[in-house]
Formats: C-alpha cells, sequence, structure tokens
C-alpha cells in the first residue's frame, strides 16, 4: 500500500511523516529548495503475524507494509496548473490513497490563526483543477482528431467519460464522487486523476488543540474521512524509551501510536483486508481489496499462481488460534477446499493448489 501525504507549506506534513517512519528527515518553514519528495516504508503490525510466527516457527516472517510518500508542499495556489511538479506527479499517481495534512496550530512564521475546514477545500480545488485542465486538454485532441476525420468507438467512449468528467469537476466536485460505467473506467483509466483517488483527511493539532477539536472533526466529515493527530508530539515519542513514551501516550489520552491509528484508518478508508500464508518457510501477510475472490489472492502472491489456479486451501486464524492445530481443524471439519468465486475473509489463511 503507498499513501502520498499532501498538504500546504507549513502544515507539518514532514513532522507526520517522521512520526508515521521513524524517521529524522529535516522540517524546514516554507522550504523551496527540496523538491524531491521524502520516502519511508513501515511495517504493519498485525498480533496475528506474530502468533503465527510462534506457531510455525519460520525462517522468515513477513508483515505487510505500508509505504508514506512524503510531497513538497503545495502553494494553495487555485490558478495553478500543475500541483505536482516533476517526478512527483509520477510518484502521487501510483499512490491508493492520498493522505492530506491541513494544520491546526498558530503558523510559527506569521502567526496566523489555523483555518482547517478551509485549507482542506481549497487543496481539494486544486486537485480538481489539476484533473480538469488534464481532461479538458485530451477532449481537445479528441475534438482535433475528428476534424480530421480520425474515429473509432474506444474514441466515442473516451470521449464521453471525459465530457462527464469535466462536467462534473466544473462543478467543484472531486472525482472519486462520480460514478462512471465499466466501460468508461477503463476508457480513463490511465489518465490517473488525482481526485479520484480515495482522500483521508490528517487535522494536525498542537498539543493544546489535541483531543479539542470535535467541532472541526465533524465538519470536515461531511465531506472527507478524517482523523486527529499531534505531529510534533507523535514525532518526538520515537525518542523515548517504550515506558516513558506509554505513559506521555497515557496522559495525552492516547491509546495507539500515529503509525498504528493511520494504518487502521488507511484499511478501513480503502477496504483492504488481510489474508495469510503459513509454513515453516514462510509466514506472510498479502493485502487484498475486500470482496477479491481467491484467483485475485492467488495473483498477490504470484501471477502463476492465479494463471494456473486449481483450488484454494483454507481454513481461518480464529479457528487455528481456537483448536491449536491444523490437524483439529482438519478433524473438526474447518479445512475447506475453495473454488475460483470464493470470496477471500480477512483472516483467512490460505494455500493455493495451482498448475502452470
Amino acid at each position: 500500500m503507498k499513501i502520498g501525504l499532501i498538504g500546504l507549506q507549513n502544515s507539518g506534513k514532514t513532522t507526520i511523516f517522521n512520526a508515521l517512519t521513524g524517521q529524522n528527515v529535516e522540517i524546514t518553514s516554507y522550504s523551496t529548495q527540496k523538491v524531491e519528495p521524502n520516502l519511508g516504508i513501515v511495517k504493519v503490525e498485525d498480533e496475528r503475524i506474530t502468533t503465527l510466527s510462534t506457531m510455525y516457527n519460520p525462517k522468515k516472517t513477513m508483515y505487510a507494509t505500508i509505504e508514506y510518500i512524503d510531497f513538497v508542499g503545495l502553494t494553495g495556489n487555485k490558478e495553478s496548473s500543475d500541483a505536482f511538479g516533476g517526478s512527483a506527479m509520477g510518484l502521487v499517481k501510483t499512490a491508493d490513497a492520498l493522505a492530506l495534512v491541513i494544520r491546526n496550530y498558530e503558523d510559527p512564521m506569521s502567526g496566523d490563526e489555523p483555518m482547517p475546514i478551509q485549507e482542506a477545500d481549497s487543496i481539494e480545488s486544486e486537485l480538481i483543477i489539476s484533473d480538469l485542465i488534464i481532461a479538458e486538454k485530451r477532449l481537445e485532441k479528441i475534438a482535433s482528431a475528428k476534424d480530421r476525420g480520425i474515429k473509432d468507438a474506444d474514441m466515442v467512449i473516451e470521449e464521453k467519460a471525459l465530457e462527464k468528467i469535466t462536467a462534473h469537476l466544473n462543478e467543484d466536485n472531486p472525482l472519486r464522487t462520480l460514478e462512471l460505467t465499466v466501460e468508461e473506467e477503463k476508457a480513463v483509466r490511465g489518465f490517473q486523476f488525482i481526485s479520484q483517488k480515495p482522500l483521508m483527511v490528517i487535522l494536525n493539532s498542537d498539543e493544546d488543540r489535541f483531543g479539542s477539536s470535535d467541532d472541526i472533526l465533524q465538519k470536515l466529515e461531511e465531506n472527507y474521512k478524517a482523523i486527529e493527530f499531534s505531529g510534533n508530539f507523535e514525532m518526538e515519542l520515537n525518542n523515548l524509551e517504550e515506558e516513558e513514551a506509554t505513559e506521555f501516550m497515557q496522559d495525552m489520552g492516547i491509546t495507539k501510536s500515529a503509525r498504528d491509528r493511520l494504518t487502521a484508518f488507511s484499511y478501513e478508508l480503502l477496504g483492504f483486508i488481510s489474508f495469510f500464508t503459513v509454513g515453516t518457510d514462510e509466514v506472510r501477510a498479502w493485502t487484498i481489496t475486500c470482496g477479491d475472490d481467491a484467483v485475485e489472492a492467488a495473483g498477490k502472491i504470484h501471477s502463476d499462481l492465479a494463471r494456473g489456479f486449481i483450488r484454494a486451501e483454507c481454513f481461518s486464524y480464529g479457528d487455528l488460534i481456537k483448536h491449536g492445530d491444523e490437524k483439529t481443524i482438519r478433524e473438526n471439519g474447518l479445512f475447506r477446499l475453495e473454488g475460483k468465486k470464493y470470496i477471500v475473509q480477512d483472516g483467512d489463511i490460505l494455500n493455493i493448489r495451482f498448475s502452470v
């Protein structure tokens, strides 16, 4: 899973990035020098994988991972035609979701009070404009091609989809709220529109405001999925011993780290679940989308497993913990052979039978 951190300059994006990844990337106010994003990969802590590793004692244990991409701060200029420049645009298009960091503390440079609702809406508009420019340019090229007598069925579908998209964007609506037909979705998939990506908002509060911003969160949640962090506090926790960090978290009313909370939040937003493969060689977590079938799950492991899929040997993590071992699971009739159309459930343990 890849999550891109975006936000205005001085919103605390890099502070949040450091809190999530445990890195110590330099934080500078309104820097215009650095244009390349910061990258960090973190392990998804899953107690189920830890337990399975203890049970199977494998040579290797592989947790799921999340890659965080900390992009350079946006300007907030609604007239901008390029929200992300250079190689950053290519990276943002590969992200599974965007996390918009908005400031909820006094600006240390100007002393301005935070305006989180307006800030979120401003950046949303910037992303919409960026997509609108792309869609309009493509429509111009299609019109030019038609003037030269070039027209086919695929172009007709693409043009119809883009006209629907531009109408939606012109009403200041992000594309994630637009329903397209399967054909239309396929026709415009290559554009990877930014406002089509799932978006979550991180309300980055100072310690004084943290926990007292329910009204702001409620307002944000009218249009976005929102969560509150205290970025500076969370980053400082990385430098503390575990016992001391736990005490400080209790004082702030925080039960889980920013990393764990954002991981759970992201899985919920994206509709992701985990299935597992187990054995003496490796215990591993795999991330798929809720509703994926056994063949799609097999493809996550290796394309050959999907191509030559025969059956999925399947039992659940919950049953394994309840009965203690695979032998007892079989004796209780809880070991199953599932076909291609089986919808994989969170916590399933799979072994794919295949032939290529």
